[in-house]
């Protein structure tokens, strides 16, 4: 339309009439497009260097990290329309499940750190076959990822000595939840946490929804670790997963925790860590 409205100009017709014939609007023409945001520009580079480390984060996560970085507050629309004009993949949305509280009746929910531990295993294959069978722990309160400790089998003397470290580093929490596998029932591992002061609970039967917080966290562990490394031994395993639980913890940004890491979580709730005694000490 430029183009036509420059021509009947240079031909003696008035920009006004000129535009009335071309049906469009004078400012349009007289418009000149501004040089972009120099922020905008860095932030393109910085997208595409996040979508390559980050594959599995949307727009959500992307913001959050890039204003922790920057200490800049932009706006969601702004980095959806950059995402967008720059083509970057776009996670494939997940099936929403029904929302059924994750804890059941017998055990209220956490009220401070290190509180209340959920544990469950999941399992993996080495590029050879190797079985590989991890066990998770997480904190219910503050989504921590206590330990996720690579073995080629877990009984519950193995079990015992895991949670038996963790007393000593963490403190010993109040609660265990657990699903009825037969590591987590027996009775060896019922009279040991007996003896340690620690309670603990079996989820209902069929009931996985009631271990929610280790349930979502090994969906992010499968999505964002295993399934895009190739272990060729449980040692090799061990450290990657043990690289990214560091990074779950300290980097990750968490949408249930205001879009910041849980040990940024901790610190901003000035919450201690657990004494040896296994008592928890607010400031």
């Amino acid at each position: 339309m430029r183009s036509v409205v420059s021509e009947m100009s240079e031909e003696g017709v008035s920009e006004r009439k000129a535009c009335e014939a071309a049906r469009v609007s004078r400012t349009t023409i007289r418009y000149e497009q501004k040089e972009e945001d120099p922020i905008n520009r860095w932030l393109r580079i910085r997208l595409h260097e996040l979508s390559a480390k980050h594959r599995t984060y949307g727009t959500p996560f992307m913001k959050a990290i890039v204003c922790k970085e920057t200490g800049l507050k932009l706006n969601h629309k702004r980095v959806e329309r950059l995402w967008g004009e720059e083509r970057l993949p776009v996670p494939r949305k997940r099936r929403r499940r029904l929302k059924v509280h994750p804890l059941t009746d017998r055990l209220g929910a956490a009220q401070r750190p290190f509180q209340t531990w959920s544990l469950d295993f999941i399992h993996h294959k080495t590029e050879y076959g190797q079985k590989l069978k991890m066990l998770s722990v997480i904190d219910d309160f503050s989504k921590t990822c206590i330990e996720v400790r690579v073995e080629k089998r877990f009984r519950a003397i193995e079990v015992i000595e895991a949670l038996d470290e963790l007393f000593w580093e963490y403190g010993r929490p109040e609660y265990i939840r657990t699903d009825n596998g037969p590591e987590f029932i027996s009775e060896l591992l019922h009279r040991w946490t007996e003896e340690k002061g620690v309670k603990l609970i079996h989820i209902n039967p069929g009931s996985p929804w009631e271990n929610g917080y280790v349930e979502s966290f090994h969906d992010k562990l499968r999505r964002e670790c295993l399934n895009g490394e190739i272990f060729f031994s449980r040692g090799e395993a061990q450290v990657v997963v043990d690289w990214w639980r560091e990074h779950y913890n300290s980097e990750r940004p968490h949408s249930t925790l205001g879009h910041i890491s849980p040990s940024e979580f901790i610190r901003q709730e000035k919450w201690n860590t657990v004494d040896r005694n296994g008592l928890q000490n607010v400031h």
